[in-house]
């Protein structure tokens, strides 16, 4: 009888243990959905900030390769009298 009484502590025992690990992935699931939901918050922001840098930047390129394809034509070998 005492086993038997033993046995249903220890089966007490850990069907509190399961319903304590339930609520604690309850609270886990619930965390992760958050911060899954800033990291996707912050990828998007990422990708709105590398769109606009190229953007900002494509006018310097452009300048940049202009004056790279007039630099040769300032340039002359030759030499003025004065």
């Amino acid at each position: 009888m005492s086993n038997e009484k033993d046995f249903d502590k220890e089966i007490k025992k850990f069907r509190e243990q399961i319903k304590k690990a339930e609520k604690e992935k309850v609270k886990l699931d619930e965390a992760n959905e958050k911060l899954q939901d800033e990291v996707d918050s912050l990828w998007a922001m990422m990708d709105e900030m590398t769109k606009t840098d190229i953007k900002n930047w494509a006018h310097v390129l452009n300048k940049l390769e202009k004056d790279t394809e007039a630099h040769p034509l300032m340039i002359t070998k030759k030499v003025a009298d004065a």
